[in-house]
């Protein structure tokens, strides 16, 4: 017993997750904060999610006996777009229950995080950022470049919106626009505008996400005849 408390610790400590166990289910809590490091190491002092964590533990979530449902918890500024999009593709192909919940920010490549499960919620306070694919750093000026950058902003529309309730159109128009924000190009989408633009489900909070979740994992255990 004291083994597996302290194995939950270090899972909490470490990457900010752990499995709670109840009559209704085992829920298996992940959190996405801080900035979504990809293939360059981010300095010690910025909060990080590693995608070389987050890959191997959702296939281990996804084949668990022991684990019936995923809820992800997000706060982030966003990050890497491949490693961001390869934990939102591999969230998206699961078929276990899967619930997340947007906190403080959902910002960047933080949105198709929070779309990928099988239904979303988000704070009334929380804020989410949509703007075009940017990057910092030295980048060579040929038309080739931008190619690319656009290819990479149209995969990400196609994600977010064949996961989501909004509209292609209405993306690309939030991504694009300007004035919305003082130095930047894009907008900034708080709990109540994320819903009726149909990139969140709905506005709620913990106590939803897990009453929802808990529903799911009833329904799958029907069919199951568990």
């Amino acid at each position: 017993m004291k083994d597996k408390e302290n194995k939950q610790l270090d899972n909490i400590t470490e990457i900010g997750s752990d499995l709670t166990s109840s009559k209704l289910g085992n829920i298996y809590t992940l959190t996405i904060i801080g900035q979504i490091e990809g293939h360059q190491v981010l300095p010690e002092t910025v909060k990080t999610t590693k995608y070389e964590h987050i890959l191997p533990l959702l296939a281990m979530i996804e084949e668990s006996e022991e684990i019936d449902g995923l809820l992800l918890l997000l706060n982030t500024v966003g990050g890497d777009i491949e490693a961001g999009l390869a934990i939102a593709e591999m969230i998206s192909g699961m078929k276990k229950p899967t619930v997340s919940l947007v906190l403080g920010g959902g910002h960047s490549i933080g949105i198709p995080l929070a779309v990928c499960t099988k239904h979303s919620y988000i704070t009334p306070t929380a804020s989410m950022t949509v703007h075009p694919v940017r990057m910092t750093g030295l980048v060579v000026g040929a038309p080739q470049t931008y190619r690319y950058f656009q290819r990479i902003q149209e995969q990400i529309a196609d994600f977010v919106t064949n996961n989501s309730r909004i509209t292609r159109k209405m993306f690309e128009h939030y991504m694009m626009a300007t004035g919305e924000m003082a130095t930047d190009v894009g907008t900034i989408l708080y709990g109540k505008e994320a819903v009726s633009s149909g990139l969140i489900d709905e506005l709620g909070g913990l106590s939803d996400a897990l009453a929802y979740l808990h529903h799911m994992i009833e329904q799958e255990k029907g069919k199951q005849g568990r």
